[in-house]
């Protein structure tokens, strides 16, 4: 009686951890048109060749395109100085609910902050922001692509 009871109890523990695992996915999956990707995949930053004159790169703020996810749409704006990303505005969030509103404000400015340190749009997502970090990736990303980063 006492090994059933052991082998159950283990057993639901082992199944709890496996169900409590998030790994992290690198496959390159992106929706056409801007929609979302689907769900368990993360967005796959590409890069195009910079569009400069002569040897300097164009600087400027140059707004993303707009990305709608599961609760919202999400675009921001890249300023760009000397081909590096130096500032990111959000223009739009998703903030339908009080709950949008609280995880966009925990989210947004840690992503805000990679994306800066990084100089880049490959960031890693914010733990229980998925969808608004897919988004904010994907519109951030799109803003390089125009400035030619």
């Amino acid at each position: 009686m006492r090994r059933a009871v052991l082998t159950a109890a283990s057993t639901c523990s082992l199944v709890v951890l496996l169900l409590a695992l998030k790994p992290h996915h690198t496959a390159a999956t992106s929706a056409p048109g801007g929609g979302t990707p689907p769900a368990g995949t993360a967005p796959s930053p590409t890069r195009s060749a910079p569009q400069t004159s002569g040897a300097h790169p164009v600087s400027g703020t140059y707004t993303g395109d707009p990305v709608d996810t599961q609760y919202g749409t999400v675009r921001v704006a890249a300023t760009v100085q000397g081909g590096r990303l130096t500032a990111v505005k959000v223009l739009q969030v998703p903030s339908g609910s009080g709950r949008d509103q609280q995880i966009t404000a925990y989210a947004v400015p840690r992503l805000t902050q990679e994306a800066l340190t990084a100089h880049s749009a490959h960031i890693d997502a914010v733990s229980g922001a998925s969808y608004t970090s897919q988004g904010y990736i994907r519109s951030l990303q799109s803003a390089l692509d125009k400035a030619g980063v």
